[in-house]
């Protein structure tokens, strides 16, 4: 009954007050999940720039390993989205399994590959002697937690399809909270625990990790939330396994084209110079608390449209997409502002004494938060496309902002203008305003309502549920 009430509001409520019970739960969700960056930025902070710059160059590593098996979670919940919207829920559980399958089998490989060449990816991307020392430990130790990482990130895809958008946050506010308490713990030891530096950070975070996983798996299985999973439900089903992947690769291609950008991003910032390394990565974290609006509202979107598009309300889906994108650009645009104002007191919250990162940190933060409007837009338009089924368009959207646009901007502007470090700095606006242009003119011309993944599956979903209907007959 709680499905039904859930997807009856959202195909037919008022389309601002479903996106804002939809996003406010994300947002509070992406708040406590960024708060595992934000508590080891804060502690880590402490103990200097060096530490601070191991923690940096990790961040984009990590980030492509992810993106790589992101986009079959990408594939099922918006598979999941739309058989919600078309009343299908036989075929709810069944993509909740074997998405659940697919994605831990892929973190495991890419877990096990970036511990084992740790060294190697650090070495290769340049890192100074005193910032490779931590970023080793650091580096491995958060490859460790990847498959659980993995897993809470698509359980949270799960609640967010159903419109259970509250269940991940009453779980990461607790293990937020112990985060918060384990890393000062680790990092600096105390009696038998001895002090492990920066991996102490990592440490803390994958043990969170793990107990949100498991809180995750077990709800997933107990059946209280729109989808039950049970054993049988992850006997391979390869006729789906081929649907999502196909499906999914382009969303890989993007999330991990996205990553791989940051990583070469990174390249041309080390040779700058640890300084600037430090700004960015400070930067960067301010940057990721800023995001969390637009990653929540795109994600409420993705849901509102992906289900209104199952139950082939395409024109309310439109509407969903333009009055999202609007209240996105607004609340970014208004953080942008208050960025810009109190610049050097953000800065100062994660490297309270380092004046050198303090001053080129808020410069960073100056330059690019005028346009944190034009990131909603993006966000919330692509989120449009993917909860179309669109996720090749999405992908090209990825590849155009970061290697049309943003590397080849940042390259030229640093090395071959005036600007110098600047230069790094204004690549990351121009390319966020150029992007946002293309993204809207793509939405408006309104190619991506031509597709709905739910009308390609009616095989696979009669055979589905035939099965379940043979086998509740057995049982009785």
């Amino acid at each position: 009954m709680a499905e039904s009430i859930n997807r009856k509001e959202l195909l037919e409520g008022p389309i601002i007050s479903s996106l804002l019970k939809l996003a406010i739960p994300l947002v509070l969700a992406n708040i406590l999940q960024s708060a595992y960056q934000l508590i080891d930025a804060f502690w880590v902070g402490r103990l200097g720039g060096d530490a601070v710059a191991a923690v940096s160059v990790t961040t984009p590593v990590v980030f492509l390993f992810i993106a790589l098996g992101f986009g079959l979670a990408i594939a099922g919940s918006t598979l999941i989205a739309q058989y919600v919207g078309a009343g299908n829920f036989s075929m709810v559980n069944h993509v909740a399994a074997q998405t659940t399958l697919m994605v831990m089998l892929v973190s495991l490989l890419l877990a096990s590959i970036g511990y084992f060449f740790t060294p190697n990816l650090l070495h290769l991307i340049g890192v100074a002697p005193e910032v490779y020392r931590g970023a080793v430990g650091f580096m491995r130790v958060t490859f460790m937690g990847l498959p659980f990482n993995f897993f809470f990130i698509v359980f949270q895809s799960f609640m967010r399809s159903t419109g259970h958008a509250k269940v991940p946050v009453y779980i990461v506010s607790g293990t937020v909270v112990l985060n918060f308490l384990l890393d000062p713990l680790f990092i600096f030891g105390w009696g038998p625990i001895p002090a492990m530096g920066v991996m102490g950070a990592a440490l803390a975070t994958f043990i969170t990790q793990v107990i949100a996983a498991l809180i995750g798996l077990l709800l997933l299985f107990r059946g209280r939330y729109g989808i039950h999973l049970k054993r049988k439900n992850f006997a391979p089903d390869w006729a789906y396994i081929k649907r999502a992947f196909l499906l999914g690769f382009p969303a890989s291609i993007e999330q991990s084209m996205r990553g791989l950008g940051l990583i070469v991003m990174t390249f041309l910032i080390t040779s700058f110079g640890t300084l600037t390394l430090a700004a960015y990565g400070v930067g960067s974290s301010v940057l990721q608390v800023v995001m969390i609006p637009a990653m929540g509202l795109s994600m409420a979107i993705s849901t509102l449209v992906g289900q209104n598009i199952g139950a082939g309300n395409i024109e309310r889906a439109a509407k969903i997409g333009s009055l999202g994108t609007t209240l996105g650009f607004w609340v970014l645009t208004g953080f942008g502002i208050l960025a810009f104002l109190l610049a050097p007191h953000l800065i100062r919250f994660f490297v309270p004494e380092d004046p050198n990162v303090i001053a080129a940190g808020a410069e960073f933060l100056r330059t690019m938060s005028w346009a944190w409007g034009f990131i909603a837009i993006q966000f919330c338009l692509t989120g449009v496309f993917r909860a179309s089924g669109n996720m090749f368009l999405s992908m090209i959207i990825a590849l155009v902002s970061q290697w049309v646009l943003q590397f080849p901007l940042a390259y030229v502007l640093s090395r071959h203008s005036p600007l110098g470090t600047q230069g790094l700095w204004w690549a990351f606006p121009v390319t966020n305003l150029i992007t946002a242009l293309i993204t809207w003119v793509i939405f408006r011309k309104g190619d991506w309502k031509k597709k709905r993944l739910t009308d390609e599956d009616e095989v696979l979903t009669r055979q589905i549920a035939g099965e379940i209907i043979a086998e509740e007959g057995i049982r009785q």
